[in-house]
């Protein structure tokens, strides 16, 4: 069975989709089945598609891409005609998430994204250096624009699966693990109080930590990338630097680990990608496994979020990082990739929901170090129930468009909140919406570590006076 079409809330003006990959694809189908809008006012703009899924449902589509020079001129006509507040759904890559938002809290529209993302050439500017091609420099970016601008129409950064719906299972993963420890507690109601929550429990860290078992009905041929969600996104983010939010438990830091000189101070980086760095991790289905630690938004975010000050001292801070196993195809792409020194296939393809023979995303947060070990708490969305509950995505895209959906039922009902990060926003509320597009939402302890399961065949440089210290996560 599908979830019921409720509708959720209202949309008064256009509605403009920007990118109409898997991502937009799968969430048009849940902006027809959750809101009231006048469909004569819905336009989808992308680039490379061809339109005929949108024109199918009856949206206007026009191929274009946009870019620094032209966002203005296109998107100001369409998010405000015809009156009421228009609402950006900003799912493309190779935009400027700050400019376009900036743009729509201009003219009193609401936006979502699910990226801090740059425009055209930023991920492979080799100018710039690594520091500057950070997630946490394009954080940054955000949190200056949500400085000189405070309040107004409300924008939502990064708010898809991760980051986004991550930030709200960190949050219910601390209310279970105090509950389950015997720790009384009253459910925060600000930063500061989530922040001092998770100290008190004793967290030193989060692995958001994913295993993506869809398997392809076709062997992956060579020298095409195969991943379940955007390639592009994907190989972007994983040719940056490795990023994670840096906790104040951490007591050894890689001989390629940077400290950042500017900004808030949450995170380090490595000088090496993303998507050629390998850490320790769990997740219910296979155990322990292997993930790369690609650098999200909400590593960072998260670390931020959660840290705990006296006066301008950090007291407390939470490790925090990505603990990604893709689908076997996007591993076998990856390895290709960085065994042709970084040079991408000439073709990509994105395994459709009818591509794909069996398989779940696995997707929670491994919440770490406290009074029962570690706590996995999240989606364990299968490919079957993906088909039966909504159309044109597999079970990954289902978890990312399942979130752009409640993070746009959140800004309609908080139309003032200005620009906002998922870390801030009701998770009560978000997850509500989201939840019947979540397969089992589950939590699960284990005595597992970074310092178990290893053969000890050989000697290793690790720490084991304190089994959660990056030092044993880290493969080296």
């Amino acid at each position: 069975m599908s979830p019921s079409a409720q509708i959720h809330a209202k949309i008064s003006g256009p509605i403009v989709m920007i990118g109409f990959g898997s991502i937009g694809k799968g969430t048009l189908p849940l902006i027809e089945r959750h809101f009231d809008y006048d469909k004569s006012r819905f336009v989808i703009i992308d680039p490379h598609e061809d339109g005929e899924l949108a024109r199918q449902h009856g949206v206007r589509f026009i191929k274009e891409g946009i870019t620094r020079e032209n966002y203005r001129e296109v998107l100001v006509p369409l998010l405000t005609a015809g009156g009421g507040q228009g609402f950006c759904v900003n799912l493309s890559v190779d935009t400027s998430s700050v400019d376009i938002m900036t743009l729509c809290r201009e003219i009193g529209a609401l936006y979502i994204d699910t990226v801090v993302e740059p425009w055209l050439g930023f991920y492979f500017d080799k100018n710039i250096g690594p520091e500057k091609r950070s997630n946490y420099a394009l954080r940054e970016t955000l949190l200056a624009a949500k400085h000189k601008s405070p309040g107004g129409t409300t924008a939502v950064s990064t708010c898809g699966a991760n980051p986004g719906m991550v930030s709200w299972f960190v949050k219910q993963a601390l209310l279970d693990i105090a509950r389950d420890t015997g720790v009384e507690v009253n459910e925060p109601k600000s930063r500061e109080g989530w922040g001092q929550l998770a100290h008190k429990l004793g967290v030193k860290g989060i692995h958001i930590a994913e295993r993506d078992t869809q398997r392809s009905k076709k062997p992956k041929p060579m020298n095409v990338f195969v991943n379940t969600w955007s390639v592009e996104g994907f190989v972007s983010e994983g040719m940056q630097p490795a990023e994670l939010g840096w906790g104040t438990h951490e007591t050894w830091m890689p001989e390629n680990g940077r400290a950042h000189t500017e900004g808030c101070g949450a995170a380090i980086y490595l000088l090496q990608p993303g998507a050629n760095t390998r850490v320790r991790s769990w997740c219910p289905t296979p155990g322990a496994q292997y993930g790369f630690l690609v650098t999200h938004n909400e590593s960072i975010s998260i670390a931020d979020y959660f840290t705990v000050r006296d006066g301008s001292k950090v007291v407390y801070r939470p490790t925090c990082h990505y603990a990604y196993h893709p689908a076997n195809d996007a591993v076998l792409s990856l390895h290709e990739i960085f065994g042709a020194t970084g040079k991408m296939q000439p073709s990509w393809h994105i395994l459709d929901e009818n591509e794909i023979e069996d398989g779940i995303d696995e997707l929670g947060v491994l919440v770490y170090g406290h009074g029962k070990n570690a706590y996995w708490y999240g989606s364990q969305l299968s490919i079957e129930e993906t088909r039966r509950i909504c159309p044109y995505q597999n079970a990954t895209g289902m978890q990312v468009s399942s979130a752009v959906l409640a993070g746009m039922v959140w800004a309609l009902e908080n139309p003032e909140a200005g620009i906002v990060e998922a870390d801030e926003m009701d998770f009560r509320r978000c997850l509500e919406i989201q939840m019947p597009y979540l397969g089992p939402v589950k939590g699960f302890y284990t005595d597992w570590t970074p310092l178990s399961d290893r053969p000890g065949l050989f000697p290793e440089d690790i720490d084991t006076s304190d089994p959660w210290q990056f030092r044993n996560v880290l493969v080296r």
